[in-house]
């Protein structure tokens, strides 16, 4: 197995159970900061491909054994793309921090409304849905920001990257 493959096995497991095991009240939800701060590792470690792949299979898994909704796929899948998008144009860690936060905390929230109304059959506006994806976003792309500035340096970054 390459390192790149263990390196996306490794983010999808510290996603789920990090969501598992770290989650806050946010208003009317809770949030589970963990998977935002993986999704900026890996946009900064691996790019917005596989990084949306991580969210996909995250949210999947955390479908299946019961531990999160359909609302981890928007949710997760738009900021991780965004954040890999902004790291791989710009090279800056905090703007993948900031692709997370508005991808997911704002564009998420929009798009879930109409995939609520339709997969969920819920009514809810955007405005339900935004201040716990903000919530949710922003504290875990922080903390991702944090061990992303400090792991990007690394050998085992500098390998995943170079692929």
């Amino acid at each position: 197995m390459t390192s790149r493959k263990t390196a996306i096995a490794m983010f999808v497991t510290i996603a789920v159970a990090g969501s598992v095991f770290v989650s806050f009240p946010a208003g009317i939800a809770r949030a589970y900061p963990i998977q935002h701060a993986v999704n900026v590792l890996a946009a900064v470690m691996l790019g917005p491909g596989p990084a949306v792949l991580i969210a996909f299979f995250a949210g999947l898994i955390r479908l299946i054994t019961g531990t999160g909704s359909l609302l981890a796929f928007p949710g997760g899948m738009i900021g991780a793309f965004l954040a890999g998008m902004l790291y791989k144009h710009y090279g800056k860690v905090w703007l993948a921090a900031v692709g997370e936060a508005v991808g997911t905390g704002i564009l998420a929230s929009l798009v879930a409304v109409p995939y609520a109304k339709i997969l969920m059959g819920t009514s809810f506006t955007a405005l339900f849905f935004m201040p716990a994806f903000l919530v949710s976003s922003v504290s875990g792309a922080l903390f991702g920001c944090i061990i992303a500035a400090r792991l990007k340096e690394t050998k085992f970054a500098h390998q995943l990257q170079k692929h």
